[in-house]
């Protein structure tokens, strides 16, 4: 054994000597567990020890001013049974509220690096509320066999992501898998999503949180923090999401699930949340950070409070180089031991905000995360926006890596689709890849991710349902979520069961699939979107930990033609490299893209034009030519149009057809008349290949 892990002194039975300073956390070295933790204000440090389980300590070992490095505290422990070991620490040092130095050495505190944490094991299991040391954290022995695992080498743009939660994935009983609401269960699940045909999923926040966090009851029914948009740890997968949490087991199953989506070619990306974490604002409990450096890891006002630029109480002081340091690290961790192939960042735009709140031009954190070594490869997509006010949709500070949620493709493709006036030209640029925002030559053929719906706001069966968003089972008077829903319930306000209006509602479903599918960009869809999921009207079920949030796959056979509809979209992107700009080359001079109304190349940007009729040319993946023809009239009449001329060797077909119903998908493409002319049916879309 290397002299330099031998241990050098005692406290009481435990033998120790100084730790490894630059590994933050917990590690296991040679016969023992190296503990690391950073503070610049505090005085002194305890190192905490609980058996699994238990309430009170069974060791309190202080670290020797000898085990101080700069403002870090660092000791290897010997002989620790690590897998019976839950562990904290405590902090002393000064309390000036108003300078935001607040230490208190009677809370034992959560390591911030923590790689396994308790106290929330299994999903809704209701801990002991009286213990002061809510969550603790373990030591995680990295013994995972990934079987050769390696990253997905395809490129961004050719990306089709679905975004899903574990829980309500599958929890479900009509879900049918063995362990509803978990990542083995999600696991089981992979079959549909490679039969479905996307090849990225989005994980809402899987960083371990707590769901009773703001819990309440409403009518009987109990209200949890169902999202998960609150974090207690960066490093650790959430214990409640994993069928063998109970034996702290998440790591393995989470990797098993990352596992068995690359070997089915399919990237994984997780929603994270840098802008706040649990503890809240004055009145929020000590987890973790408020007692190690709160004024450091928090922006707070000139008077010690908290900004709030989350709207969750508190704001993460992500531009302190201590801060910076660690969600860095946090990142590097997550693609190095997990695999992971890309991130999305809640409200992003904090991420940009200097040490005071004020927003920066050239921001360390985003420049750093755009050029870090590990992170080289990884997917990096910005919801360019915050609580504050700070809106930087095409703005955001990209360094050429940055993708963006494009909240501009959803709300004008939702007022187009719906037959809003003057939203021709809009349509038509978010169609053609939003070029009016993000520029080609710095931001890239993926800098918009296109969406229509998310998990914020209507599902897609609800935005041709509702009217107005019906969030009364949230308990705050239908007060709460958005109010600029763009949607239209096609004549009556939720469940109805006349054939016209439900023919109507899957029609609007698939010209909104057949449109964000042909968009240049990356599309983005939300699960059960594809077999029309229902929220009841609720836009904001953040707490909905029920059927209102439950995917129920009974749907899917409901829904079979939404289902099959999607499937075929999927599939028809994938055969065409131009919707990814992967086109070697266009055909005969033709433009790559271009634009028409009702008559060819003669595109109607007026007030009262509803139509945008596009033509993309290229080569399939065997080179041939390739001519595709996207037509989408938004209007309540039919539309008289003329398709572009083709070469002579050439005939329009119509592969689509949205005003066909459960037949929008031609199996046999149909020719369309010698001169290129056309019907589209009232709010209908067609595309058209040759």
């Amino acid at each position: 054994m290397r002299i330099d892990l031998h241990p050098t002194d005692t406290y009481g039975e435990f033998k120790m000597r100084p730790g490894l300073v630059l590994a933050n956390g917990a590690h296991l070295v040679p016969g023992g567990v190296n503990f690391s933790i950073y503070s610049s204000g505090a005085t002194s440090c305890e190192l905490v020890l609980f058996h699994s389980g238990e309430r009170e300590p069974y060791a309190v070992i202080p670290f020797p001013e000898g085990y101080r490095v700069g403002a870090v505290f660092a000791m290897i422990v010997y002989d620790l049974d690590f897998e019976d070991l839950e562990y904290g620490f405590r902090m002393d040092g000064e309390y000036d509220f108003s300078r935001g130095v607040i230490f208190d050495k009677t809370k034992t505190l959560l390591d911030p690096y923590a790689k396994i944490i308790t106290g929330r094991n299994v999903w809704g299991e209701e801990p002991d509320w009286t213990n002061p040391f809510q969550y603790r954290a373990k030591v995680v022995m990295n013994d995972f066999d990934w079987e050769g695992d390696e990253p997905i080498r395809s490129t961004h743009n050719e990306m089709i992501i679905y975004e899903a939660h574990v829980r309500g994935f599958t929890k479900d009983e009509s879900s049918g898998v063995k362990y509803n609401g978990t990542y083995a269960g999600l696991r089981e699940k992979i079959p549909y999503l490679k039969d479905l045909g996307v090849n990225t999923i989005e994980l809402l926040p899987i960083f371990e949180f707590d769901e009773f966090e703001g819990a309440r009851e409403v009518n009987g029914q109990k209200l949890m923090n169902y999202w998960g948009y609150s974090t207690v740890g960066f490093f650790a997968p959430k214990a409640g999401y994993a069928a063998s949490g109970k034996y702290s087991m998440q790591v393995d199953e989470f990797k098993s699930l990352v596992k068995e989506l690359h070997k089915n070619g399919i990237k994984i990306i997780l929603d994270v949340v840098f802008n706040h974490t649990a503890e809240g604002n004055e009145y929020g409990p000590y987890i973790s950070f408020k007692g190690i450096d709160n004024n450091y890891y928090y922006i707070l006002t000139p008077e010690g409070y908290y900004y709030n630029f989350s709207g969750c109480g508190n704001t993460l002081n992500c531009n302190n180089p201590v801060v910076r340091n660690l969600i860095l690290g946090c990142l590097r961790y997550w693609v190095a031991t997990f695999h992971i192939d890309g991130f999305r960042f809640d409200l992003a735009a904090i991420l940009g905000r200097n040490q005071d709140g004020s927003p920066m031009s050239n921001p360390p954190l985003l420049e750093s995360l755009a050029f870090d070594p590990v992170l080289k490869d990884v997917i990096l997509i910005a919801e360019a926006w915050d609580a504050g006010g700070l809106y930087q949709v095409g703005n955001f500070p990209a360094y050429g890596r940055w993708a963006e949620w494009n909240g501009r493709y959803r709300d004008d493709m939702r007022r187009f689709l719906k037959g809003e006036d003057g939203l021709a030209g809009a349509a038509a640029a978010r169609i053609l890849g939003s070029e009016d925002i993000y520029d080609r030559y710095w931001r890239g053929d993926a800098a918009s991710v296109n969406f229509i719906t998310c998990h914020d706001g209507f599902t897609l069966y609800d935005l041709y349902a509702y009217n107005g968003k019906h969030n009364e089972a949230n308990g705050w008077g239908n007060s709460d979520g958005g109010n600029d829903n763009h949607s239209w319930n096609c004549g009556w306000e939720g469940e109805s069961t006349d054939y016209g209006t439900n023919f109507l509602r899957h029609k609007m479903i698939k010209n909104a699939a057949a449109v964000l599918l042909t968009s240049l960009g990356v599309p983005m869809i939300l699960a059960g979107d594809e077999f029309g999921n229902t929220q009841y009207g609720n836009n904001n079920p953040y707490c909905q930990d029920n059927k209102i949030s439950w995917l129920d796959w009974n749907d899917l056979e409901k829904n079979k033609d939404i289902y099959n509809f999607f499937k075929y979209m999927i599939a028809f992107r994938k055969r065409h490299p131009v919707f990814m700009r992967k086109s070697p080359a266009t055909p005969y001079g033709y433009p790559m893209t271009s634009l028409h109304g009702g008559d060819a190349w003669r595109f109607d940007r007026s007030e009262g034009s509803h139509y945008v009729g596009v033509m993309f040319t290229g080569k399939t993946k065997d080179g041939e030519d390739d001519f595709i023809y996207l037509g989408v009239n938004a209007h309540w009449d039919a539309k008289p149009i003329f398709l572009p001329e083709l070469p002579a060797d050439k005939t329009w077909k119509v592969e689509v057809n949205t005003d066909l119903g459960e037949n929008a998908c031609y199996e046999t493409p149909c020719e369309i008349a010698a001169n290129n002319s056309f019907l589209v049916g009232p709010r209908s879309v067609i595309i058209c290949t040759a």
